[in-house]
C-alpha cells in the first residue's frame, strides 16, 4: 500500500491489501462488544488470558480476510468493504447500545419490522456514530486506487496464497487455545452472533435460504378433519372470542401478576382470569406469532415446520367458524395468509391515529358496531386483535397523556438518554393503557351478553428487558434470554352464556380452572388447543392435556 502525493492524493492498494486493512478496522470499529463479553471476568495479563485474547484477535481478523478473499475482485472489492463498513457500524451500534444479539432470528424479525417501528431507533446518536465509523472510512477508502496485478496468473497465485494463509492462521489461532476457545463457545453459543460483519452475512444467507425453501413450496394444510363439534352446532345465539395478541408485555411488571405498581387496576375490578407468567415461545414477534398460533410450542419448536404449515386460523376456518384478523402492528407473519382483515387507519379510527401509528384503542373502535351486526343469528367467530401495545424503544408514544401515571418518564426514543427509573415508567404507563384497552373491550362484550355470547383472551407475544444487566428491548436468542423477554402475562373472560354454550361446567372458569392457572406451568404451546377446546372444534390436531379448559369440558358433560 503506497500514498501518492499528486493532487489530490491518493493511495495506492492491492485488492488484498485492501482486505487486510478492512478486516482490521472492523475488529477495532465492530467487535469490541465481542471481545468485551468473550474475555468478560478473564485477566488479560494471567492464567492464559493474553493468549485467548490474542486466538480472537487473529481469528476475527482471518475470517473476514477468508470470507471476503473468497468474492472480492478488483472491481467490486471497494463496493464491498463500503457496504459491509456501513453493516458494521449499525450492527456495532446497535449490540453495544442495547445488547441486541444478530442472529438470523432478528434478522428476520428487523427485515419485517414496519418501517415506522424501525424510524423510532434512528436518531442524531446513531447518525454521529455512523458518520465516525461510516463515512469516515468510506471517504478514505473512495481516494484508494485499486492496483491490477500483472496477469491473472499472477492474481490467481496471490489470492490463493491470502487464502491459505487466512486459513492456516486461523486453524492455528484455534489450536492454540482449544481448550478454553471450545469451553468459551459451548458456554455461549451466542458469541458467534457477535462477531460483526460475518454475523450478518451468516444471518442474511440463512434467512434467505429458509425464505426461499419456503416460496419452493405452498403451506402444508394441517388439521383438514376440521370440524364443528356438538357443542358448535347446538348453538343458538352468535359466539365470538376476542384474542387478543399483545405486544412486549412483560409479566414482571403486569399488576395483576403480583408487581409492586398497579399497572392493571381498571382489569382488577373485572372478573378476568389471569395466569400469572406465562411462558413465551420466543423472544420477538417473528417467532413468536407464527409459534402462538401452531399446534407444537417451545419444547418441540421447529422454525421451518411452522413457517411451513397452516396455522390455528386456517384449522378453525375449515371447521367453519369465521375469521378475522385487525393488525396494528407488523403484520400476521403468515398465520392469517388468506384470511379476512384489516388495519386501523385515520379515516377508519379518527383521533386514535397519527399518520405512523394508531393507538390501540383504534382496535376496539367500532367493537359496539360488530356485535350488533351480529343480530341474532347462530354462528360461532374469532376476531385476533394484533396490538401494538409496549412496542419499544418509544414507550411514551404507545399511550396517550392521560396515561401518564409514572413520572418522569423517558421521551425519548434514544433509551441512552434516559435513567433506567425513567425508562420503566414509561413502559409501565404504557401497560396501563393494554391494561385501559382490555378492560374498555370487555366491558363493550359484557354490555351484548343478552344477545352474544362472548369470550376475551389475552396473551402477550415476547416480553421485554428495560436495562437490566444492560439489555434493552427483546430479541436475544431463546436460550440466553432473561426471564423478563420470555415470560409474559395472559388473562382469560366469558360471559356466562360463552361458558354454558362451550360447552362448559358454570363456574369452572372461577373454579378449577383458576386452580390450573395459580398452578403454573402455562405458556403459549396451550392457545393452540384451548382456542380449539373453547370453539368446540374437533380435529386429532388437539391435544387434550395442553387444553386448559379440557377439565371444565369433561366436568360438563359428567354432570349431563
Amino acid at each position: 500500500m503506497t500514498l501518492v502525493g499528486d493532487r489530490p492524493f491518493r493511495i495506492r492498494a492491492s485488492v488484498e491489501e485492501l482486505l487486510l486493512a478492512a478486516a482490521l478496522f472492523w475488529l477495532l470499529a465492530g467487535n469490541q462488544p465481542f471481545l468485551r463479553e468473550a474475555l468478560q471476568g478473564r485477566s488479560v495479563l494471567a492464567g492464559g488470558g493474553l493468549q485467548l485474547a490474542a486466538t480472537l484477535v487473529l481469528s476475527v481478523v482471518a475470517l473476514h480476510v477468508l470470507l471476503l478473499g473468497l468474492v472480492a475482485q478488483r472491481r467490486t472489492v471497494k463496493p464491498l468493504i463500503a457496504l459491509l463498513t456501513v453493516v458494521t457500524a449499525v450492527a456495532a451500534w446497535f449490540s453495544s447500545r442495547y445488547g441486541v444479539v444478530l442472529d438470523p432470528s432478528m434478522l428476520r424479525n428487523v427485515l419485517h419490522t414496519d418501517v415506522a417501528e424501525a424510524s423510532e431507533l434512528l436518531g442524531w446518536p446513531l447518525l454521529l456514530h455512523l458518520l465516525l465509523y461510516a463515512a469516515a472510512p468510506i471517504a478514505l477508502l473512495a481516494r484508494v486506487e485499486v492496483l491490477p496485478r500483472a496477469s491473472w496468473r499472477h492474481a490467481a497465485g496471490v489470492r490463493l496464497a491470502l487464502l491459505a494463509g487466512s486459513l492456516a492462521v486461523l486453524l492455528l489461532a484455534v489450536m492454540l487455545s482449544f481448550q478454553p476457545l471450545a469451553s468459551l463457545m459451548r458456554t455461549h453459543k451466542e458469541l458467534r452472533y457477535r462477531i460483526t460483519p460475518a454475523n450478518v452475512l451468516y444471518a442474511t444467507a440463512a434467512v434467505v435460504a429458509a425464505d426461499l425453501r419456503g416460496a419452493a413450496r405452498p403451506r402444508e394444510p394441517i388439521g383438514t378433519d376440521a370440524k364443528p363439534g356438538p357443542a358448535q352446532l347446538a348453538r343458538q345465539r352468535p359466539m365470538v372470542l376476542v384474542l387478543v395478541v399483545g405486544e412486549t408485555a412483560r409479566a414482571a411488571n403486569w399488576g395483576l401478576a403480583g408487581y409492586a405498581r398497579d399497572t392493571t387496576p381498571r382489569l382488577r375490578q373485572l372478573p378476568v382470569l389471569d395466569f400469572g407468567t406465562v411462558q413465551a415461545c420466543g423472544t420477538n414477534t417473528e417467532v413468536s406469532v407464527p409459534c402462538l398460533f401452531a399446534p407444537v410450542g417451545r419444547q418441540d419448536y421447529d422454525e421451518s415446520r411452522i413457517r411451513g404449515q397452516e396455522s390455528l386460523l386456517h384449522v378453525l376456518a375449515r371447521a367453519g367458524v369465521a375469521v378475522h384478523w385487525r393488525d396494528n402492528q407488523s403484520g400476521c407473519k403468515g398465520v392469517c395468509d388468506g384470511l379476512p382483515g384489516d388495519r386501523p387507519t385515520p379515516a377508519t379510527a379518527p383521533g386514535l391515529c397519527d399518520g405512523d401509528h394508531c393507538l390501540d384503542e383504534a382496535l376496539i373502535h367500532d367493537l359496539d358496531a360488530r356485535l350488533e351486526r351480529l343480530g341474532t343469528t347462530p354462528g360461532t367467530q374469532i376476531w385476533v386483535l394484533h396490538m401494538l401495545g409496549n412496542h419499544g424503544p418509544a414507550y411514551f408514544r404507545r399511550h396517550p397523556a392521560p396515561f401518564t401515571a409514572f413520572e418522569p418518564e423517558c421521551r425519548d426514543e434514544d433509551l441512552g438518554r434516559c435513567s433506567q427509573q425513567e425508562i420503566v415508567n414509561a413502559y409501565d404507563n404504557a401497560l396501563r393503557y393494554t391494561d385501559e384497552v382490555l378492560a374498555r373491550a370487555i366491558e363493550r362484550l359484557a354490555a351484548h351478553a343478552g344477545r352474544v355470547d362472548s369470550a376475551l383472551l389475552y396473551v402477550s407475544d415476547h416480553g421485554e428487558s428495560l436495562g437490566e444487566h444492560g439489555l434493552f428491548l427483546h430479541g436475544l436468542p431463546y436460550a440466553i434470554a432473561p426471564d423478563v423477554q420470555k415470560q409474559v402475562p395472559m388473562i382469560f373472560w366469558a360471559s356466562g352464556g360463552f361458558e354454558q354454550n362451550a360447552g362448559l361446567q358454570p363456574g369452572c372458569l372461577q373454579g378449577p380452572l383458576k386452580q390450573r392457572a395459580q398452578g403454573g406451568g402455562v405458556g403459549h404451546q396451550h392457545v393452540f388447543h384451548t382456542v380449539l377446546g373453547l370453539l368446540d372444534v374437533h380435529t386429532a390436531l388437539h391435544n387434550p392435556a395442553l387444553d386448559l379448559v379440557a377439565a371444565c369440558r369433561a366436568q360438563s358433560m359428567a354432570a349431563r
